[in-house]
């Protein structure tokens, strides 16, 4: 570290000198009077942003309707109104300084604009980094950067930040070679992220691809993208990745014996997306778990039930278990209700009203027409079967069942059906022998009366 000592020394006093030329310079009678305008310029910001941004806020909760990102602009605008108005004030002033006087005259206010402009600039151009933490590095580097820039103080300032360093054999880290990879990891990453998002949103529009081969090229994209934007800020932090090629084969034995399950996963979710066997939307049971597809990830697969639950199943149990889809081939899912009528209605009555009641249920499907069937002759009743289809069972299986049970409940009392129950009569014996009470219980007058009716069919 001392041979590193004079560097830092003469880097530092070519700075120092540089900033001392530059307060002289502002201790010039014309520049002085800049400054006062400056601070003049600054104080009508302020004023005029307590003033507006009241009335920019009443009318953004105003705009019903708008799309997020437009919210989100407003509401950035309204946070740096101050600044936007300097700059805009500040370059009014300039434009109006060069047509009445000198260009000088207006010089140091320009250069205020500018700097200002610059800022602006950043903090709207910074919002696409959506980690906050990263978001701030990038922003504050930015703001430095472009400052030094403009002040003409960015070579010796740079000159500092590579004077310290750390050497290690051939390799010499620097502060300014950190700095420069946080921000041009940063930039790369959001500009990946950003690309991710235009490629998934056109996949979605595609509809000649299904939606299992969307997911793998959005995923396959994103894993390139990443690693590119990885191998980059390393490259930029002077690291030869030449050299890692010596380490992948230790590096990939120990991760196969340490992330086995890891592993599994990302394969089992390769598998599930090239044989396109469980797809978004779809709607699964596997073992209590009933839901449909909300996304597969590289990991699990996201499925939500209808009581609001999200369960992240792993895809090796979707490869490796046994899955319902209910929706593989198709959207169609049967239902059947059971239910029974009085011996004394029509059958073919009852059929045809259970027919016409699920049909006219809106989540019954039109294509495919509700049947009912007699499964059967009970001790109280005729038993029927009502078998109906629905192409939207991620929308729930027992309202469904409900609300044909209620179309059924109306129809039947509309036109005087029965639907009997079972009734039992209790008659009491008495024992002359032996003296005593004895409780009978026995069929009802209707329970006999169908069942001598039910004996008198004929059989094979």
């Amino acid at each position: 570290m001392e041979s590193l000592a004079p560097e830092v020394y003469d880097a530092g006093r070519s700075l120092w000198s540089q900033i001392g030329v530059f307060f002289e310079l502002m201790l010039l009678p014309w520049r002085l009077r800049q400054l006062a305008v400056i601070l003049g310029l600054v104080l009508i910001a302020h004023l005029s942003r307590l003033w507006l941004r009241p009335k920019l806020d009443r009318w953004l909760r105003a705009q019903v309707g708008w799309p997020k990102w437009r919210l989100r602009l407003g509401l950035l605008v309204q946070r740096k109104l101050r600044v936007i108005l300097f700059a805009v004030l500040a370059w009014v002033v300039v434009l109006v300084m060069r047509e009445v006087t000198w260009p000088s005259r207006s010089q140091l206010i320009a250069l205020a604009a500018s700097i200002a402009t610059a800022w602006v600039v950043i903090e709207f151009g910074v919002r696409i980094i959506t980690n906050r933490f990263l978001r701030r590095i990038v922003r504050w580097g930015a703001w430095i950067w472009v400052t030094l820039y403009f002040l003409q103080l960015l070579d010796p300032a740079t000159a500092v930040l590579d004077s310290v360093a750390l050497t290690i054999g051939a390799y010499r880290l620097s502060i300014l070679s950190v700095l420069q990879t946080l921000i041009v990891a940063g930039l790369l990453i959001s500009l990946v992220r950003v690309l991710s998002r235009l490629i998934t949103g056109s996949l979605a529009r595609n509809a000649d691809l299904s939606p299992s081969v969307r997911v793998l090229i959005g995923m396959v994209t994103r894993v390139l993208l990443f690693s590119l934007a990885i191998l980059l800020g390393l490259k930029a932090l002077g690291i030869d990745l030449t050299g890692l090629t010596v380490f992948s084969g230790a590096i990939g034995l120990g991760l196969g014996f340490g992330l086995q399950k890891v592993v599994s996963n990302l394969v089992s979710g390769i598998i599930i997306l090239l044989d396109k066997s469980i797809k978004p939307g779809d709607v699964i049971s596997l073992g209590e778990t009933f839901g449909w597809i909300d996304s597969l990830g590289a990991r699990y697969v996201s499925v939500v039930t209808r009581d609001g639950k999200e369960y992240l199943i792993p895809n090796e149990d979707l490869v490796t278990g046994q899955v319902v889809n209910w929706s593989h081939t198709n959207d169609f899912v049967r239902l059947d209700l059971r239910f029974g009528a009085s011996y004394h209605d029509d059958p073919h009555v009852v059929s045809r009203l259970a027919i016409e009641a699920a049909s006219h249920v809106s989540r019954v499907s039109s294509d495919r027409k509700p049947v009912c069937w007699i499964t059967g002759f009970g001790d109280s009743s005729v038993e029927y079967l009502l078998r109906f289809w629905i192409t939207d069972a991620q929308q729930g299986l027992t309202n469904v069942r409900g609300q044909v049970f209620l179309a059924l409940w109306d129809a039947f009392r509309a036109n005087n059906v029965t639907i009997p129950f079972p009734q039992r009569e209790i008659r009491i014996l008495h024992d002359r022998e032996t003296g005593t009470t004895i409780a009978a219980d026995e069929p009802s007058a209707a329970d006999r009366a169908a069942a001598k009716r039910a004996a008198m069919i004929p059989t094979e």
